[in-house]
């Protein structure tokens, strides 16, 4: 990649603005949190475990970043100018944004990859701050590998509580980790968390006694791995003598890579690693994915008036099918208005509702684009049954369709949708009848003032 454009680097400065200052708002809740436990005379005899961060900088953004992160999971690419046009908003409550990946590499400085990168450090690592002043006596820095999954045997430890072995009667998995508490009064103790593998989308690591061998299958913007994970390229680390992992030892020492690759492939036998999936996207399908599925099988889900907060997985799968959503409603005096059905929210999904007395349905395709139909007519007071028609075009995911409203049987509205969501709509936002709780799925009402004001009897979600 050459120099960057006066447009890259405008909009990469904000985004390292806007990052850098959730850091620092982030920061300042922290404090907040520690000030209420001081100011509770508690600050003492409290422990703290506060992990910076959750893995290495995430290069999820590409190489421009994302004004929706939703584009990322549906495969969708962004463009600078159209992401220009937007900088002002950048990191508001219209925005899910991400940092383009350059950012990421340079925030894991002075290691080497990122987030979903298990094959180095700089994917994996991150600070922890332990404080515990009544028990802790110095303020010292311990260096002693440790992992996420030490937390918890590290807090039973500390309370004085056993590991439970059942849980209501269901006999629970050891726990794997090993507590920390060891290193509290002894800055040279032998660690005792002496293996531990890692592995996300073929990337894979492990760590033995001051060694890691590691190998990258897939980096995060890359959209198909290197090379069969049969064929990947191993690296070796003296992480005791190397820090940060900058002296690739496999070619000199071919018989500790050997050794700690068999090592891997054991650790990995043993807590349920194999066999390795390395597709990405396609594991938000859990059809693709061949995993268990709450609504494996279902064509129809029938939900009424007051369910609302159905995520994404425990919702009939909508996508890359026709669809057709029955309504059927009570319309009061004077017309309705609101939110009979939706999905998702701002940043991908679709919804059913009234709007001045009349119907109307909203696709939102991954936060870039709105489709919406609207009624021609008013729907007359009493009970009426709405019926919202979308007929996909098939040939492939994320394809288009076409959206019809008909109210009693009778037509009143039709358009097109040209793109559609082919793998997830929000990693936050629900399903809900009656209302829109999260964020607005349509700009066409108001967020958080959108329930519907007349009577849902039921609703039905039919897909072919």
């Amino acid at each position: 990649m050459g120099e960057l454009t006066a447009d890259e680097k405008k909009l990469f400065a904000r985004q390292m603005e806007v990052f850098a200052a959730f850091a620092t708002h982030t920061d300042n809740e922290i404090g907040r949190v520690v000030q209420a436990i001081e100011d509770l005379g508690e600050f003492d005899n409290t422990l703290i475990l506060y992990v910076v961060g959750d893995n290495g900088a995430s290069a999820e953004g590409g190489m421009a970043g994302m004004f929706n992160e939703m584009t990322y999971f549906n495969g969708v690419e962004e463009s600078v100018p159209n992401m220009l046009k937007n900088i002002d908003k950048w990191g508001g409550p219209e925005t899910f944004p991400h940092m383009a990946a350059g950012w990421a590499v340079a925030g894991n400085t002075p290691f080497m990859w990122t987030k979903q990168v298990a094959a180095n450090f700089g994917g994996t690592r991150n600070p922890l701050v332990i404080s515990w002043p009544a028990r802790i006596k110095a303020g010292e820095i311990r260096s002693q590998f440790h992992h996420v999954i030490d937390i918890a045997p590290t807090v039973l430890e500390a309370a004085g509580l056993p590991e439970p072995k059942t849980v209501n009667g269901v006999v629970q998995t050891p726990m794997e980790g090993v507590s920390m508490m060891y290193t509290f009064d002894d800055p040279k103790a032998a660690g005792r968390h002496r293996t531990q593998y890692f592995e996300i989308f073929g990337n894979r690591a492990i760590y033995h006694d001051g060694w890691v061998a590691a190998t990258v299958h897939k980096a995060p913007w890359e959209a198909e791995p290197r090379r069969r994970l049969a064929d990947d390229i191993w690296e070796l680390y003296n992480v005791d003598e190397d820090f940060s992992e900058t002296n690739d030892l496999a070619a000199s020492n071919p018989a500790k890579l050997k050794e700690l690759q068999a090592l891997f492939m054991k650790e990995a036998e043993r807590y349920r690693v194999l066999p390795i999936d390395d597709r990405a996207l396609e594991r938000f399908d859990p059809a693709m994915a061949g995993r268990p599925d709450l609504m494996a099988g279902r064509k129809s889900l029938t939900v009424y008036e007051g369910m609302t907060g159905m995520m994404e997985n425990a919702f009939i799968n909508v996508k890359n099918q026709s669809v057709t959503i029955t309504a059927d409603v009570e319309i009061p005096a004077g017309g309705a208005s609101g939110v009979i059905l939706c999905q998702g929210g701002r940043f991908g999904g679709w919804s059913l509702y009234a709007k001045d007395g009349k119907p109307a349905y909203t696709y939102n395709f991954v936060g870039l684009q709105e489709y919406t139909v609207n009624g021609s007519e008013r729907i007359a007071p009493g009970k009426a049954t709405i019926k919202l028609e979308f007929a996909y075009d098939g040939n492939g995911r994320g394809k288009g369709g076409t959206s019809t409203i008909s109210v009693n049987g009778r037509k009143v509205g039709s358009g097109r949708v040209e793109r559609t969501n082919p793998n997830i709509f929000s990693a936050d936002d629900a399903a809900d009848v009656g209302v829109d709780e999260g964020t607005n799925v349509s700009s066409a009402y108001k967020q958080r003032e959108n329930k519907f004001t007349g009577k849902i009897m039921k609703v039905q979600v039919d897909v072919k």
